[in-house]
């Protein structure tokens, strides 16, 4: 059953990163799972957030850092060193197949800290404020969907990879956006109450 799922998740990956092939993904791709094309979005979004929310803004900050942090903590540190998985652009047996089109990396490829962190940020940021922009959840489905499939088409992650990732990355957002909405605007407001 294992090896069936293996195979085909090898065959998938085929038909992405040699399938799709095309001088508009190759340019593109690489751009988006690149962080430093993000940046711009990430200040834009730290701005906004102090601006627009005040001190609850700076905690919004903090929180998404902190998920951040966690889902990168479980994927990097804690599945991808017990799991051990190969990239496809570094198996032996198959890179001769991988259209790589990034540096391929030495790390582990089972789960993708990409999908993991983005979908763990987007769906913080969905359960924060879908009530307040109704676009919130395609926008951030869209932007961490995007960056986790440019993995697969580059050649450094299988899509179960990719799946497992925002899977886990997921559960972390939804946890953390939870936990954000349960226990962070009483707290400020019983701070405020406080100090007045």
């Amino acid at each position: 059953m294992l090896q069936e799922i293996i195979d085909l998740d090898k065959e998938i990956f085929l038909v992405i990163n040699q399938g799709l092939s095309n001088p508009v993904f190759d340019w593109l791709l690489p751009i988006l799972r690149n962080p430093f094309t993000w940046a711009p979005l990430y200040l834009f979004l730290i701005i906004f957030f102090i601006k627009h929310y005040g001190k609850l803004g700076v905690v919004i900050v903090a929180c998404t850092l902190l998920n951040f942090a966690a889902s990168d903590a479980v994927s990097s540190h804690l599945i991808k060193k017990n799991v051990k998985r190969i990239r496809p652009c570094n198996d032996i047996e198959f890179k001769h197949e991988v259209n790589t089109r990034v540096r391929c990396g030495s790390g582990y490829s089972f789960t993708s800290s990409h999908a993991t962190n983005h979908f763990a940020m987007a769906f913080f940021w969905i359960v924060l404020f879908r009530r307040k922009w109704r676009h919130t959840l395609w926008l951030c489905l869209l932007w961490a969907a995007a960056i986790s499939f440019s993995q697969i088409y580059v050649g450094v992650h299988y899509p179960f990879d990719i799946l497992c990732g925002a899977l886990v990355g997921m559960s972390i957002g939804l946890t953390s956006g939870y936990l954000f909405n349960r226990f962070v605007p009483s707290f400020i407001e019983k701070k405020q109450n406080l100090t007045t």
